[in-house]
């Protein structure tokens, strides 16, 4: 019979931790059975002049436990995540229906009437909105004046430069803040309509009526 060598008994062991890691869950009790099973083959053919330390032997059943147990907390850790996702889902079915304001330069013209929203990160001396159609070209300005910093809401009345009411429709904007001879960023909001939420993979997100997927962050308000 061939006796194994103290090197031998002391490799194995780590090439059972490395399987440890990637196993899954229920993999664990086939793992844990494979290396009960080596182990008791090494007591059988070990070198009787060299037998396996116990301290060593004691140390690689403890790293077999911990890297057992840190796989059962991974999974309860993703059972828990998964918990939370189905119960944000649930709540933010509520917004199903509701208006909400997302980055966007969507002029939504009915009735007349057309809402957009600004946000500037710094104070302006001037504010201008270029109201574009679905071409790309201008079909009016709007003067807004000097504003603070913050989010602004102005009303498009639906006309041209020439006070020709347009057509109902989805028109474009852009907005130019100065301050001085600086310009200031800012940044356009629009108006949508949340159509439903779609439980992803790592985060719910909703489906909008005219922008899409977007995630619960970029809300800046709702309706």
């Amino acid at each position: 019979m061939a006796i194994a060598s103290a090197q031998s008994v002391t490799a194995m062991p780590a090439s059972i931790q490395d399987g440890a890691r990637a196993a899954a869950p229920n993999d664990m009790e086939a793992l844990g059975q494979r290396f009960l099973q080596l182990l008791v083959a090494q007591l059988k053919n070990q070198d009787p002049l060299n037998p396996l330390d116990n301290a060593q032997m004691t140390l690689q059943l403890a790293q077999m436990s911990t890297v057992e147990g840190i796989n059962r907390l991974n999974a309860g850790l993703d059972a828990l995540l998964d918990s939370q996702r189905a119960s944000q889902a649930l709540q933010t079915a509520a917004l199903i229906g509701r208006q909400v304001l997302v980055a966007g330069d969507r002029l939504s013209l009915a009735g007349g009437e057309a809402i957009g929203v600004v946000e500037l990160k710094a104070t302006a001396d001037r504010v201008r909105i270029e109201v574009l159609d679905a071409a790309g070209e201008r079909v009016r300005w709007l003067e807004l004046g000097a504003l603070p910093a913050g989010v602004h809401r102005f009303v498009w009345d639906g006309r041209d430069a020439a006070g020709v009411a347009l057509p109902s429709g989805d028109y474009r904007y852009k907005v130019i803040a100065e301050r001085g001879a600086q310009a200031v960023a800012a940044t356009p909001l629009s108006m949508d309509r949340v159509r439903s939420v779609i439980l992803a993979a790592a985060s719910v997100e909703l489906e909008l009526e005219h922008s899409g997927r977007q995630g619960l962050d970029t809300l800046r308000q709702i309706f």
